[in-house]
């Protein structure tokens, strides 16, 4: 009985989570344009949605500023993560802590300091704006995933490579890199995640003529909801869902590295 009550609870939330995203996959090839009456399957809002310019646009932007921000905070995140690891264990907490904070703050209090910051340098709103916005906020995300598998790393081995003649970057690319790369993927799939489903922080630092995939569906949907969204909001699930497969992915590689360098 107790396992039933386990599985049925467990269940409940399963429903909760992933039946709001089942009616819109569903309503997505509904050929009615009118919610709760069936009238058949249709890909035609599929179709359509392809041949809007202004969402094609807005993902492009979206893609390329998620792509751009998680390469440059990455490789942002990783030197600072090794300047952490040479700190002393009190030095380091505090400087972790601080980085955290952008984590821990509020997305509209973020959004508003990036818009009166970049007022304040005169710096023109649009791509630029964006861009610098999320890879700040993009970094904090990339340390997570990095530093906890930095924390692991044996120095010794790289010390090891130093002393047998090879030089510093040399060691860095094939001692240290190769074992950091699991977080390092975790951190850039995190970051680009993050930044395509940004809207407030983006919102704030876009200015006009100038929209990601979340700030145009925003738009759109003030002007009431068009089976064509219903079609994009199917996709959009399917990219964050083949991320998380992709992390789960990259976890267990990790996982079998790992064992595989014991039994070695």
């Amino acid at each position: 009985m107790r396992k039933f009550f386990k599985n049925a609870y467990i269940g409940l939330i399963l429903f909760f989570l992933y039946v709001p995203a089942a009616v819109i996959l569903v309503q997505s090839f509904n050929a009615s344009r009118y919610r709760g009456t069936w009238a058949g399957f249709t890909t035609e809002w599929y179709v359509s949605l392809f041949q809007d310019e202004g969402i094609l646009l807005a993902f492009r932007n979206s893609i390329v500023i998620g792509i751009l921000s998680a390469v440059i905070a990455t490789l942002i995140a990783i030197p600072a993560c090794l300047a952490l690891l040479h700190m002393k264990k009190r030095k380091r907490s505090v400087f972790m802590a601080i980085s955290n904070i952008p984590m821990l703050n509020a997305d509209i209090v973020t959004g508003i300091s990036f818009m009166l910051l970049f007022l304040s340098f005169g710096l023109r709103f649009g791509t630029g704006s964006v861009l610098l916005a999320h890879i700040t906020f993009n970094i904090p995300y990339v340390m997570l995933c990095v530093m906890p598998r930095l924390s692991t790393f044996n120095i010794s081995h790289y010390e090891a490579a130093v002393d047998l003649g090879a030089s510093g970057p040399y060691a860095f690319f094939k001692i240290v890199l190769p074992d950091l790369r699991p977080g390092i993927i975790a951190g850039l799939i995190l970051a680009f995640t993050m930044s395509l489903d940004d809207f407030i922080i983006t919102h704030f630092t876009k200015g006009s003529g100038f929209d990601t995939l979340p700030t145009k569906l925003y738009a759109e949907l003030k002007l009431g909801i068009h089976p064509e969204m219903y079609a994009l909001f199917t996709l959009f699930m399917i990219a964050i869902l083949v991320l998380v497969l992709l992390l789960k992915l990259n976890s267990h590689t990790s996982k079998a590295l790992q064992e595989s360098l014991r039994n070695v």
